[in-house]
């Protein structure tokens, strides 16, 4: 099954899974995914403490499991290219953590969305062998702490 406009609006869970429709992009849906992540960022961040945005990256990844869960069993296929909510929490923590100048972030966007794609071990075992929701989901975490290290070195070296 092709996810479209009457499949992201069927389900809650799609709504989100599928990145609010940013996950129906032809073309580099996973890209789509972490742009709007990135978008919206400053909207949910400016207004939480810095416990609350915690809280609310959880409550996002637990969330996540779920709602990814349901949409790839749907799909019938377990973490199609649609399903981007992954990209989207995953691309707010390395956020939350990047300096706040648009050319940090646009460096945090490259390197995370290089590490989604090349999935360097152990993010590469770990997406063949974690499946369901909770495998959607960590892949993305995992390369988000590769773009956080490599970040931090950056910024140490050249900020």
């Amino acid at each position: 099954m092709k996810p479209n406009l009457r499949f992201l609006l069927s389900d809650p869970a799609h709504f989100v899974a599928l990145g609010f429709g940013s996950g129906l992009w032809p073309k580099g849906p996973g890209t789509a995914g972490t742009l709007a992540g990135w978008l919206l960022f400053p909207f949910i961040r400016a207004p939480l403490s810095e416990p609350l945005f915690a809280g609310l990256l959880i409550a996002s990844f637990l969330f996540g499991i779920l709602a990814c869960e349901r949409t790839g069993r749907s799909l019938g296929v377990s973490d199609p290219g649609c399903i981007v909510w992954d990209e989207i929490v995953a691309i707010w923590l390395v956020l939350w953590l990047t300096p706040d100048t648009l050319l940090w972030q646009a460096v945090a966007f490259g390197l995370f969305r290089f590490f989604d794609i090349v999935k360097p071990q152990p993010i590469r075992w770990v997406d063949a062998h974690a499946h369901g929701g909770f495998g959607v989901m960590i892949d993305d975490i995992l390369a988000a702490g590769y773009t956080l290290v490599v970040l931090a070195l950056l910024v140490r070296f050249f900020g």
